[in-house]
């Protein structure tokens, strides 16, 4: 695989060349780049398989690198220390990020499954899914990508009924009735979808507002969906769900 670095701190390059020809012998670091501009002409001029990007560049950011390119059938890894917004969009994405300081097995493990996606010459729809997002706005992403073990889906979130904890997995129930088993934590997804009108009624649920028909007070609440399934309310976010349910507008 030929790979590019890009990081607006000639350090945080150095030491990532350094990782990788170390601990990731597969990969060829053909250039490395400091800039929104010097990275774009590399990437169009070489074509890699493989980007490793820094999200903040001094002025610009990585996303905007993305924006830029003509070559976009190459896997992204993005490195980043705080940009919370980006980890936010690369989540919905289903990209790959490590956070500074890199640690040596989470690098592994990206870089190995960045080799498997680009070895199936599979078409990069998380990037066009990202790039997708960033232009429509940074608030209200529509679609979100959920990886299964043959293959990522890519779905409305205004079309997820509900998701349901299953150990440290997500059930996703979709509004048409089909049940997508994804293997990640629901605490991950309902720090991602809460902006987008989704409520943690409980630590196994977390329901899509929009398809609430009532409260029930059985059991001391419960929320009733519009195909008839009950949602448990936990005690402690009785308040809280209540609020939220008053305060959203559908």
């Amino acid at each position: 695989m030929r790979a590019i670095i890009i990081d607006d701190e000639l350090s945080n390059l150095q030491n990532l060349q350094a990782l990788l020809a170390r601990h990731c012998p597969m990969l060829e670091v053909v250039a490395c780049a400091q800039t929104r501009d010097a990275a774009v002409t590399l990437i169009n001029q070489l074509q890699p398989d493989l980007l490793l990007l820094d999200i903040q560049l001094g002025d610009a950011t990585g996303f905007e690198v993305l924006q830029a390119v003509r070559h976009q059938s190459f896997e992204v890894i993005f490195v980043t220390a705080f940009d919370r917004y980006g980890i936010q969009a690369i989540k919905f994405a289903a990209l790959d990020y490590l956070l500074k300081p890199i640690d040596i097995d989470e690098l592994m493990q990206a870089v190995t499954k960045a080799e498997a996606r680009i070895k199936g010459k599979q078409a990069n729809h998380q990037l066009d899914l990202l790039l997708s997002q960033l232009q429509q706005g940074r608030n209200r992403p529509q679609k979100i990508a959920l990886p299964q073990f043959k293959e990522t889906r890519y779905v409305q979130t205004d079309h997820i009924r509900r998701c349901q904890a299953d150990n440290t997995y997500t059930l996703f129930f979709m509004a048409d009735g089909e049940q997508l088993l994804i293997s990640k934590p629901l605490k991950e997804y309902a720090e991602l979808l809460q902006p987008h009108g989704f409520i943690r009624t409980h630590q196994s649920h977390l329901v899509n507002a929009r398809f609430v028909k009532s409260w029930l007070r059985e059991d001391g609440g419960t929320l009733l969906l519009d195909n008839g399934e009950h949602v448990p309310i936990a005690k402690i976010n009785r308040e809280k769900v209540r609020a939220l349910l008053a305060s959203m507008v559908f």
